[in-house]
Formats: C-alpha cells, structure tokens, sequence
C-alpha cells in the first residue's frame, strides 16, 4: 500500500469482524475502547461449542485489566480463583504419582513483580461469556449471531461484503474501510482472499471429552489438580475438572487412525485410563486434529488475518487462544490509529511484521510439547508392584521433570514477545535477547514488553498508561523536554500521555530517562534526552515514515 491510506466517510461500522470467539471478540473491545464503529458476525447462534482453552495466561490478563475486566473474569472462575493449578503426572488416577507441576501457568493469585495479573484456569466458554458481555456494553459494537461472511470485494477505498442472515435467510451487502477474519481453522475469509496454510497438518488425531462424573475428585488420592497426566500403556490421556457440577474433560493421546467417531466408546476408555470405576456421562465429543500450519499471508491490502485463521499449533502449553487474543489486540491498536487519522499505512504492514515471528517461536514450542506425551513416556514396568516397578517410576519421573518443564513454566515465552525488528520500533544496536522458555528477564529494550513494577501506592505501573502512547519519565526528567515531547506530539496529532513517578526502582529497571511505550504496553523508544527531531520520531512509531538511522536517535544512558 502507498503511505497514504485513503479512508471512506464516517460510517455506522468502520471495521467488519468474522467470528466472535475469543480473537474477534477481542478486536472488538480493542476498536470499541477507542470509539472505532465496527460489527462483529458470528455464523453460529453463540459462540463457545467446543469447550478446548482452559488456560488465561498472565499476558491475557494484563489486556483484560487495561480493559477493566480482570475482576469479572476472576469471579466467573467455576472452580475458584484460589483452586491450585497443579500439574500431576500419575500412571492413573488410580494409580501412582509420577511428577508434578505446582503453580503450572502461573495461576496462582497474588502480586508478583514480573506482571501485573495472574494466569487463571477457567474454560473457554465462560472467558468468551465475560468479553462477549463487556464488547456489547461498548458503543459503536454491534454483535450479529447466525449471521454468516458469503464473499467480500476490495477497492481503495474500502471493502464491501455479503452477509447472510441464517436465521431470516436473507442477504445483505455492507461496506467499511476493513475487514478481519478472525473465523478459526476453517477461515473463508483466508480463503476469499488466497491465503494457503503451510507446514505439518495431522500430527496426530485428537479426541476432547467433557463428561459428568459426580464423585470422582473423591475417588483417587492425588488431591486437587487442574490437569492429571496418565501415563500406561491402555489409554495414555489427559484428564482433569473443567466446570462446576463435576464436570470434567478427557483428551487420549492415542487414538487409533481408523477409529471413527462412531466407534470410541467414550465412557469404557475413561474408565480403563482411570482405573476408577463410576458412572461417566459423555456430554459431547469433540474430534481435532494437531498440525503445525502458518498462512503465506496475513493480509491482502485492507483484509487482514488473525487467530486460527492464520496460524494452527498443538495446544500443548496453553498458547493458542491467548496468542489469538495478542493478534487482536495488536492489530486493533493499528487500526483504530489509521481510522483516527494520526497512524499510517506502515503500522498496518507492521501487524505481520511483529505477528509472524512470534507466531514462529510459539508453533515451535507447541510442537516441541506435543512431540512428549504419554505415548512416548510409558516404559515396560511402570505399573508394576514393589522395587522394580518404584524404579521405573522413578526414571520416568525424572524425565518427565526434565521434559515437560517447559510446557508448564512458560513466562519466558508468555511475556517475551519481541518486535525489534518491527518498521514502527525505533531499534537499539546490539539487537535482541537469546529467547528463554522459562525464564523472563525484563527489559526496556525497544520492542519489548515494558517492564511491570507495583508503585507504592499499590497500583500496577501499567495502571497509569494511557489508551494511546506513554511516554515515562524519570524523576530527573527534564520539563522543557517534556513539554517538548508533547508540543511534539501535538503538532503530529499523535496521543501522548506523560508519567513521571518517584519509585526508585524504576531508573534501573528501565535504563533510560524517557521510555516510550505504545497502546499495547511495548516500548517504541528510549533515550537520555527527548529527541529534537522528536516529531520524525513519532512519525516512525506510528507508521507514518520510514525507520529513523540510529545516528538520529538520541542514546541511551
């Protein structure tokens, strides 16, 4: 696209949004936050059929608390804000413990200093319940359930599509200035502008079963958990509580390749995996596959891709609908900003740029997961009674300490997401850190996550950002830069919050004077001094001109 962006007039919709799961719902609170018009279509009656994420991670929920529904999202918890998330490894529930994982995720409640809000396990569904009512409390949201994307058309100035209104039967055309589809694996907006999906498709053939079964959390002597791993050579699978009413999910891990649907007698399989005898009551059956795919594109001029649409992976560690929800966040920033006048065309070219290296990273480590389930754990003996069997045990409980760590203590992954090498990020020489699965080092490195610190006040830093750019300040900041800065941003009609705080952590935690800080809380910029060509600074960050020489950029202290 040229670096000017002809816009329609002012419509009822700017944005025209397929799919209102997770992804979409979260695009539609990021435009809505920002006053931006936009329709949400969905081309079920509701969303949230197939109950699969369980895992809100702590990045997630950092976007919920700027949006202000953290809290609602913790009450809907259905087993507890304060239920443990421990992993446990057992050959079955009946069996014997093998490993666990206390605090997997990161769920436990309380302050830490590395994020501002704790990861939380709750199924999907209730977090799509809590964003879909906060996206519709929002003006300018319209949210259109049976109603289904036919075809789309795109010009220079805009994109018009075709709607069909499955409960009415009827066709409607509307016309906004862009679309997203955000409509999962099966995207027909991914088809209707000729994105392929490329890599690995089938690693394996997956079953998801939710069932009731009063009693069973009393039937074994593991104690609470959110996931139990079961290790044997019957029925190697996942199991764990999922929702009030005892009800649970059950996921094999071996399933045979010319089982059909038809034939996995659900409740016999849980009861050989378990070794407890109940009454198991199937309440659905949801076939999946795991692949490792990312789409040759992610955008096609003013339609762009997010979520599922766009990259597929095993859902081993808990990644897919919180790296869906980032997707919707980031380009909804962009979006809104170009709609507003202040951004340019290449923010939008930027939602790619950033996007697909983590998308990378993120694919690798899924299936780096999935690549050690129970099929690969079980070893002759394991169940075996007395030394010999203990033994075993043993050896399979190291090596499943060693391999799954990275599936469990993820934060190094979870909150280092980096775009220094993105077009609206004013790099630092000397380029980006060795990426760390577990461990996450806070840097205010341009491109990173800006650093998380609790003030004295007990607010988090991130509580004081504003809904455009930040620009933090040190105590010794200058005040003529400051109103520089602003002056600046002004004059570049870019929105510009400045925060000066008095905690002495601060200087050290962030290395510089001045940090700039973009809409989704990554740093665009730091430096000693305000720059006197702060105005082409600020046409870099929002995607109005090209990367600024290092040469240009003030250093950093």
């Amino acid at each position: 696209m040229s670096s000017e962006i002809s816009l329609t007039s002012p419509r009822r919709a700017r944005v025209l949004i397929v799919g209102a799961g997770p992804v979409g719902l979260a695009l539609a609170i990021e435009l809505g936050h920002r006053g931006i018009p936009c329709l949400l279509v969905e081309r079920n009656d509701r969303v949230g059929y197939a109950p699969r994420a369980k895992t809100t991670n702590v990045r997630t929920r950092e976007h919920m608390r700027r949006w202000g529904i953290a809290g609602k999202l913790r009450a809907a918890s259905p087993l507890g804000v304060d239920y443990p998330s421990n992993v446990l490894f057992v050959t079955r529930l009946a069996g014997a413990e093998l490993a666990r994982f206390d605090n997997a995720f990161y769920c436990a409640p309380g302050r830490n200093p590395l994020y501002s809000e704790h990861a939380q396990w709750i199924p999907q569904y209730r977090v799509e319940e809590v964003m879909r009512e906060h996206a519709q409390s929002l003006p300018g949201v319209e949210l259109r359930f049976n109603c289904e994307f036919k075809s789309l058309e795109q010009d220079g100035r805009g994109v018009r599509a075709v709607l069909f209104d499955r409960a009415g039967g009827a066709s409607s055309e509307v016309a906004v200035d862009f679309l997203v589809g955000a409509d999962g694996a099966r995207s027909s907006v991914r088809a209707a502008i000729g994105g392929t999906m490329q890599g690995e498709y089938g690693l394996s053939r997956n079953y998801n079963i939710v069932f009731r079964a009063p009693g069973l959390a009393a039937a074994h002597r593991h104690g609470p958990a959110i996931m139990y791993w079961q290790i044997n050579s019957d029925a190697p699978s996942l199991i764990g509580p999922m929702d009030r009413g005892d009800k649970w999910f059950f996921m094999p891990t071996k399933v045979p390749e010319n089982m059909s649907r038809g034939e996995l007698d659900a409740g016999a399989l849980i009861r050989r995996a378990t070794g407890i005898d109940l009454p198991y009551e199937v309440l659905s059956t949801d076939e999946w596959v795991a692949s490792r795919l990312i789409c040759d594109r992610y955008r096609e001029r003013r339609v762009f891709l997010a979520g599922d649409a766009c990259h597929l992976h095993p859902p081993f560690g808990g990644y897919g609908m919180n790296m869906g929800i980032a997707d919707g966040v980031d380009l909804g920033w962009k979006l809104a900003a170009v709609l507003q006048g202040w951004g340019g065309a290449v923010l939008l070219d930027s939602y790619e740029a950033e996007r697909r290296p983590v998308h990378l990273r993120v694919l690798d480590e899924s299936v780096a997961n999935h690549a050690v389930l129970g099929n690969q754990l079980v070893a002759e003996g394991l169940e075996a009674e007395g030394p010999e069997g203990d033994n075993v045990r043993r050896q399979v409980g190291a090596r499943i300490a060693a391999a799954k760590l990275r599936e469990f203590s993820t934060l190094g992954v979870v909150l280092g997401d980096s775009y220094v090498n993105s077009p609206v990020v004013a790099a630092e020489e000397g380029g980006a850190a060795a990426a760390d699965f577990i461990n996450y080092v806070p840097s205010a490195m341009p491109g990173r996550l800006a650093p998380h610190a609790w003030m004295h006040d007990g607010s988090s830093l991130y509580d004081h950002f504003g809904a455009g750019f930040t620009l933090l300040a040190m105590p010794d900041a200058s005040c003529a830069e400051l109103d520089l800065a602003r002056r600046h941003a002004a004059l570049r009609g870019v929105p510009l919050q400045v925060v000066q705080r008095a905690e002495p952590a601060l200087p050290s935690l962030y290395g510089a004077r001045y940090t700039l800080v973009r809409p989704d809380q990554h740093v665009a910029w730091r430096g000693a001094a305000w720059p006197a060509a702060g105005e082409a600074l600020l046409d870099q960050v929002a995607g109005r001109a090209a990367p600024m020489c290092a040469s240009s950029r003030s250093a950093v202290v």
